[in-house]
């Protein structure tokens, strides 16, 4: 399916120096903002106070939050847990306040607004529980990079597979730059973005890398540059109908998700913005200066060994 067709081919590798040097730029800042100011860590990395309360009727979430809010606390999460009426509270830690004080003030302040509340759980989550977390995110993170890296050398050729990778790792550092120079709040649904983001933006990769194995075994007389820049021009329409509905449904999360969803939309939005970039101008520009070849992609078949100068050449018997 296509909504429009490109006559001529657009030149993409032309441009290719000038806009990985735009991202090498980029991603030295990232870099840089997650070095000098760090992740705004949430509750669930950080420890806190985790709260489950009740109310007779369906909760007013954003009531909740900002009832929460009022007493100080600024990294507060609430959301619905099992049904509309119970709602669970994630609180920081604060210096010289005890779990069980945070639990007090909290409760007497949401029943001032509603006295129906009612207390189910609370709990206290450690700061070695948050590593473990963290600890497990990164290891989650190496095994989807390995993964994508052994898929697309197999699928593929290794030279693909390191364009690739450098790439997807392009996305992800850029996205946690946003959230390190912002200080926005880094939460377990945010590395669930990232980590999305990765499969999300290897998808395109392969297109555009299937496309150029196909045209160097439809047109031998084309040189690499011209290989590539005819695979990125020919999936164009296809990366337009894919990635715009995908935005589509992202930015109905951003918008109308309400606070729950917000980073989790926020972090994926950047990622389909720069996944299509870095598949564009990043993996495939790397691949054209790794040395990709017709031969790295094609097995040479008898045909191909014939000499054209022998007089018996293609002759049957």
């Amino acid at each position: 399916m296509e909504l429009f067709k490109i006559q001529r081919d657009i030149p993409f590798m032309r441009y290719a120096k000038v806009f990985n040097a735009i991202s090498f730029l980029t991603f030295a800042l990232a870099v840089f903002f997650l070095f000098s100011r760090g992740l705004h860590l949430s509750v669930e990395f950080t420890g806190g106070t985790l709260m489950e309360v009740s109310y007779s009727q369906p909760a007013n979430l954003e009531k909740v939050r900002d009832t929460v809010a009022s007493l100080g606390y600024t990294d507060v999460q609430v959301q619905n847990f099992g049904t509309a009426r119970d709602v669970m509270i994630r609180l920081p830690v604060q210096k010289g306040v005890s779990s069980a004080q945070q639990n007090d003030r909290v409760v007497a302040a949401l029943k001032a607004d509603d006295a129906s509340v009612t207390l189910k759980r609370t709990e206290f989550v450690g700061p070695s529980v948050g590593e473990e977390l963290a600890i497990d995110g990164l290891k989650a993170l190496a095994m989807v990079v390995v993964g994508i890296m052994v898929y697309l050398a197999f699928r593929f050729e290794w030279k693909f597979a390191v364009a690739a990778i450098i790439a997807n790792l392009h996305d992800v550092i850029i996205i946690l730059g946003f959230f390190a120079y912002f200080q926005w709040e880094f939460s377990l649904a945010v590395l669930a973005a990232v980590l999305a983001v990765l499969g999300y933006s290897v998808n395109e990769s392969v297109v555009i890398f299937d496309r150029v194995r196909e045209n160097f075994r439809r047109y031998r007389k084309m040189d690499t540059v011209e290989v590539i820049d005819n695979a990125i021009t020919s999936t164009i329409s296809r990366t337009i109908i894919t990635h715009g509905s995908t935005q589509i449904m992202v930015l109905s999360m951003l918008l109308f998700g309400g606070a729950t969803l917000y980073y989790f939309a926020l972090a994926l939005t950047i990622g389909i913005l720069f996944g299509i970039y870095s598949s564009v101008f990043v993996a495939a520009a790397i691949a054209m200066w790794l040395g990709v070849q017709r031969e790295d992609l094609i097995k040479p078949t008898k045909k191909d060994d014939v000499d054209p100068k022998d007089p018996n050449a293609g002759a049957t018997v």
